[in-house]
């Protein structure tokens, strides 16, 4: 098999990319160890930033049928505050990626799911069979890559609880975040009615509490929040470790991109936006390496991967640092319960989109 292209990974951020590539006449393979549509919790808030972005590459259409989202709850201790978001959308993954699949094959995109795709040496091998390609793009998640974990990386975990297991208290268009001090808890309703349930917890405290479902129901409990039914028994799914430093972002014709580029714990769909912001910027100097291979094509993206996604990936950051203070979250919390327009400056940061230069009209 011969290719302009081969995707590995076909979430937000491989099946834009092939998107964008194949939009501008490349032949792109894109390819998936999962059968779609297929569930995952983490990541059902899609932010303002990449709400207007998607709307820009004219996908604007993937997010039919999401709940808007309107503010976000934060809890700690027995106090809480509102904060208004700019616009975003709640949607479950298995809508949003099989979505974001369909408008890449519509562009033209080769798509292969349930199969088993490596990368080593510049080498693509699918299903263990060679395939030859004029540019690897690694879009595979958090274990992509081989991106270390820094030290005292929390642990993600996630479930879905059923509509009706879930108190009226999670009302729709809300995002409850809920904070302790082995980790939080992040709670949205998705567009049939499920509650996606997203949490990140230091080790310690996950294995204190016995596993992920009697940890998120410590925090939700401490902040004061209703009990859901059953929370503790359902199938938590697990991540690696979350917030992680890629050693590098590319080399002779591959790059990498998305979660495999590097990551910082997100909180109300900043993570989307990195995805979708990412491999937009990509596809034009993934498309110029397809043309013609030069090494400096790495350094250029690593340059304006840094320009898009680094500045909001460096606020998440320092967001990060104050929830795992007790001290400090329930000072902010007590402060923007009286005063939620001090988040005003945090959130305009997260929710304004990232310039998309040679972007495809």
């Amino acid at each position: 098999m011969t290719h302009d292209a081969v995707v590995i990974g076909a979430g937000p951020a491989g099946a834009v990319a092939a998107r964008e590539l194949a939009r501008r006449g490349a032949a792109v393979l894109l390819v998936d160890k999962a059968h779609f549509p297929r569930p995952k919790v983490c990541g059902c808030c899609v932010n303002g930033a990449a709400v207007k972005t998607l709307q820009r590459l004219g996908l604007g259409a993937v997010l039919a049928g999401g709940v808007p989202l309107k503010d976000v709850r934060i809890g700690a201790g027995r106090r809480s505050a509102r904060v208004k978001l700019p616009g975003g959308v709640a949607l479950s993954r298995e809508a949003f990626d099989a979505a974001l699949v369909r408008e890449a094959v519509a562009a033209g995109v080769e798509f292969r799911d349930g199969v088993t795709a490596k990368f080593d040496g510049g080498a693509v091998r699918i299903n263990e069979r060679p395939v030859d390609a004029r540019v690897a793009i690694v879009a595979s998640g958090l274990a992509g890559n081989d991106a270390s974990p820094e030290p005292g990386s929390r642990i993600g975990a996630g479930v879905s609880a059923q509509a009706g297991a879930v108190p009226a208290f999670f009302a729709p268009g809300t995002v409850f975040m809920a904070t302790a001090r082995g980790g939080y808890v992040g709670c949205v309703r998705v567009e049939d009615g499920r509650l996606d349930v997203a949490a990140a917890f230091d080790v310690a405290f996950l294995k204190g509490q016995g596993g992920p479902g009697p940890a998120a129901e410590a925090v939700l409990a401490g902040v004061g929040w209703p009990r859901i039914e059953g929370l503790a028994e359902l199938p938590w799914k697990g991540t690696p470790a979350l917030t992680r430093r890629a050693k590098r972002l590319g080399g002779a014709r591959w790059f990498a991109v998305g979660d495999a580029a590097g990551y910082v714990e997100p909180f109300t769909g900043e993570g989307m936006a990195w995805a979708v912001t990412s491999a937009a910027a990509l596809a034009p100097i993934a498309a110029r390496a397809i043309q013609k291979w030069d090494d400096a094509l790495v350094r250029e993206w690593e340059s304006t991967h840094r320009r898009t996604i680094g500045t909001r990936q460096y606020t998440c950051r320092v967001v990060s640092r104050v929830l795992r203070s007790p001290a400090l979250t329930t000072l902010a919390v007590r402060a923007l319960s009286v005063l939620p327009i001090l988040s005003r400056p945090v959130v305009k940061s997260l929710n304004r989109p990232s310039p998309l230069r040679g972007a495809s009209p």
